[in-house]
């Protein structure tokens, strides 16, 4: 079903056609991904058809997001989406979590452990696949909790410092001295929805400390871009270069969409007190959405460049689906706070270039990488590797809440 055309004389998350019609994406995008789920209890990548592919690794990551994304498509009323909630909580404690030395191993196949890399960005989306459970209502979410919030304490959690260590071996010894934002930015969205969950003072803490490095000391001084990669004391390393897609060199505006709502969502549960979060976020997001738009025609224009560099000179020119969808999240969330024009010109142009270019209305789902000519592309994934971050962007242009997106789904179908 195509994006329906809304008058200019109305915002678009007000007009009731465009709410069904974002209430009919999430369904269709979790019907696509259902076939995941294998018989054995396993998930599967899925091509571009939604039929699995075989061979493929589970990494931790694809089983964490999923347990995620369907615990908030069961907040939003979509029926069936326990058995893949359930079948990812038991994946996690039984196959990924490491019983000889603790923790939560990267990948795994038939055979058993195929990565036993501890990695902090794939702990702390344990603790947001278990917060989001325990929403869910499932049994044994409590324990998934207290399991991965030990481990965080124990190897992760740098007090000194108030951010997130990186990485160790599958029997957590340190192999390198790198740090980095992305799993502290996915560590303060788990830590937060924890905090929703649990209403444990610590998660809404450590946030706040992770936030307060990123966005109000790194921010300002690299015009409000955020640097990726550190070192060991949290010095910008501008040359480092790491896995292509996890770790890229320089800044990655798509994050700079997620950090900006997460800051958002954090002042709300934080009480709104008296402080520049708002400013910073708008400041962070806004800057993003000038830096990499791609101007031009559609579909071979339109969409995010994929990095810049820390001046904000492009760097990696490549067109991937999931910024669009953050910033769509991100447009939502200003727009919550204190709407400004612009936020409804960006909000009706980045759904209207997914709509062209990204969903695939025929199948269902994203397509998840564009070729320079807008036409979907499959250079770096395999298949449609992901519903975590176009159902959000759907999910959160449903609600008008900074935080407790589940408990803000469950009252608008009421």
């Amino acid at each position: 079903m195509p994006l329906p055309e809304v008058p200019q004389d109305r915002t678009m998350r007000q007009d009731p056609e465009h709410q069904q019609w974002l209430r009919a994406e999430v369904a269709r995008q979790v019907d696509f991904f259902r076939p995941s789920l294998q018989t054995d209890g396993s998930f599967a990548v899925l091509d571009f058809a939604g039929v699995p592919l075989t061979g493929s690794l589970q990494e931790l990551h694809t089983t964490t997001r999923l347990v995620h994304s369907f615990a908030l498509a069961k907040a939003a009323g979509l029926p069936d989406c326990d058995p893949v909630i359930c079948a990812g909580m038991d994946f996690l404690w039984n196959r990924h979590r490491d019983a000889e030395h603790g923790g939560y191993v990267w990948s795994v196949d038939a055979a058993g452990v195929a990565d036993g890399t501890k990695l902090a960005y794939g702990h702390v989306f344990v603790l947001l696949a278990a917060a989001s459970a325990k929403v869910a209502g499932h049994p044994d979410a409590d324990r998934l909790i207290a399991d991965v919030s030990a481990l965080i304490d124990r190897h992760y959690w740098d007090e000194e410092a108030g951010l997130l260590r990186d990485e160790f071996t599958r029997d957590w010894q340190p192999f390198s001295t790198y740090r980095g934002m992305n799993a502290n930015m996915h560590g303060i969205e788990a830590m937060l929805t924890a905090y929703e969950t649990t209403g444990s003072a610590i998660y809404l803490t450590r946030a706040r400390r992770i936030l307060d490095f990123f966005t109000g000391r790194i921010a300002p001084r690299y015009g409000f871009r955020l640097p990726e990669h550190y070192t060991a004391d949290w010095q910008v390393d501008a040359d480092y270069q790491g896995n292509p897609m996890f770790r890229p060199r320089g800044t990655t505006p798509g994050h700079s969409f997620e950090l900006g709502r997460l800051l958002l969502q954090w002042w709300d549960l934080a009480g709104r007190p008296e402080s520049d979060a708002p400013e910073i976020a708008r400041r962070l997001i806004e800057t993003a959405l000038a830096d990499a738009w791609v101007p031009g025609a559609w579909p071979a224009a339109g969409g995010f460049v994929y990095t810049l560099e820390l001046d904000g000179a492009v760097s990696v020119s490549d067109r991937y689906w999931w910024p669009v969808s953050e910033a769509i999240g991100a447009m939502a969330a200003l727009q919550n706070h204190a709407a400004q024009p612009q936020d409804e010109e960006w909000y009706r142009r980045l759904w209207a270039f997914a709509d062209l270019a990204l969903i695939d209305h025929a199948r269902g789902g994203w397509f998840p990488e564009l070729d320079a000519d807008g036409k979907p592309d499959a250079r770096q994934f395999a298949g449609k590797p992901d519903i975590y971050h176009s159902v959000q962007a759907a999910l959160l242009s449903q609600v008008g809440c900074l935080s407790r997106l589940p408990a803000s789904l469950r009252a608008a179908r009421a």
